[in-house]
């Protein structure tokens, strides 16, 4: 039950910051929903093994910018640059609603944190507000829009791939040195997602 709780509540909570960096850029967000969809579950597979086998809770943000990052870098073919810039930005204002939230509604992290449930509902609520933020800022043509591509650095492809493969490659050790083996599985079918669209975006 714990598992499934955190599976659905995270995978709303991620994809509204997908849907609200899609949007303040002025991209449409539904081109790309399925792949977004697929590597934000396995994302959040990868943060729950993480909390509750390695209790290593503070890694689970660091790997899911990263995440975003190839996401929007390899499936959206967005400049790396740019992708980082989106990714951090999603990222902060994310966390300055959820912020405001515990602020008002629980008064401190701990007592936010005290139950699954008060953790559930701040990610609901938090969640919520970016989808609606989103909306109107698309809605209204609202957002920035740049030519990112003179963002693109020579031979990105070749250096984006090679990140991928290290990422994937120190990561896959840390798990398996601790004997977490679904998650490097997990891991894997994230990673072989970026690699195959890193390679299709030189292909077509």
């Amino acid at each position: 039950m714990e598992a499934l709780g955190f599976m659905f509540f995270s995978t709303v909570e991620t994809f509204s910051m997908y849907v609200f960096i899609m949007s303040v850029f002025r991209y449409k967000m539904t081109d790309y929903i399925w792949q977004a969809l697929i590597v934000i579950l396995l994302a959040n597979v990868q943060s729950f093994i993480l909390r509750n086998e390695l209790s290593v809770p503070y890694l689970a943000p660091l790997i899911t910018i990263l995440i975003f990052i190839f996401l929007f870098t390899t499936v959206v073919k967005i400049p790396v640059i740019w992708s980082a810039i989106m990714t951090i930005i999603g990222y902060v204002f994310y966390a300055l609603v959820q912020t405001v939230y515990v602020s008002f509604l629980f008064g401190s992290v701990r007592e936010a944190q005290s139950t699954d449930w008060n953790g559930y509902m701040l990610q609901l609520i938090s969640a919520v507000t970016v989808y609606l933020i989103s909306w109107v800022l698309y809605k209204f043509g609202l957002g920035f829009s740049f030519d990112m591509e003179k963002l693109r650095l020579k031979f990105e492809h070749i250096l984006v791939l090679s990140l991928i493969v290290i990422c994937w490659a120190l990561i896959s050790v840390i798990l398996f040195y601790n004997h977490i083996w679904l998650n490097v599985l997990f891991f894997a079918a994230s990673f072989a997602v970026f690699i195959y669209y890193a390679i299709k975006k030189e292909t077509v």
